[in-house]
């Protein structure tokens, strides 16, 4: 994968739910916390209100929250899920043993703004899915973290 500093390789299930939460965030979000501003004003001096001083927060972090996820939107490349389970990619599985540890993991390889290591979701930038890209089962890797240790492929799903 070829790309500039601002691309951002998402896969289908990625964009969509990046879309969804934008959407969430201008049709019920924005005007939820409009409606809280206005409610908020009707309590009288602005300087000394607690209640509208929590919805400018919440409003900020809203309109940061949309504005971070417009501009991942605008660099992203859907990358189509994998086809063929021949080698590592983006949306495939991949199960290994970490030769180190003698400890079997699975784990689906996506987008940078995907990645939840704790729900078995990595990305292809962090070096465990760097080392793995493009292998293929059988082979033996090594991870090049802080402390390096080597992982073999024992299963590619799509």
């Amino acid at each position: 994968m070829v790309s500039n500093t601002n691309t951002i390789y998402l896969t289908s299930e990625g964009k969509r739910k990046y879309e969804e939460e934008l959407t969430k965030l201008i049709n019920e979000d924005r005007p939820s916390v409009l409606e809280e501003i206005a409610a908020a004003r009707t309590h009288g001096d602005l300087s000394e209100n607690a209640d509208y001083d929590a919805a400018r927060n919440r409003q900020g972090e809203v309109e940061k929250r949309i504005a971070e996820i417009e501009e991942i939107l605008s660099n992203a490349i859907e990358v189509q899920d994998a086809t063929s389970n021949d080698f590592v990619d983006l949306s495939t599985t991949v199960t290994m043993v970490d030769l180190s540890e003698n400890a079997t993991y699975v784990y689906k390889i996506v987008g940078v703004g995907e990645a939840r290591p704790l729900e078995n979701t990595i990305s292809y930038t962090s070096p465990l899915g760097v080392a793995l890209l493009n292998k293929r089962v059988g082979d033996i890797v090594t991870v090049n973290a802080p402390k390096p240790y080597e992982v073999q492929i024992i299963k590619i799903e799509i």
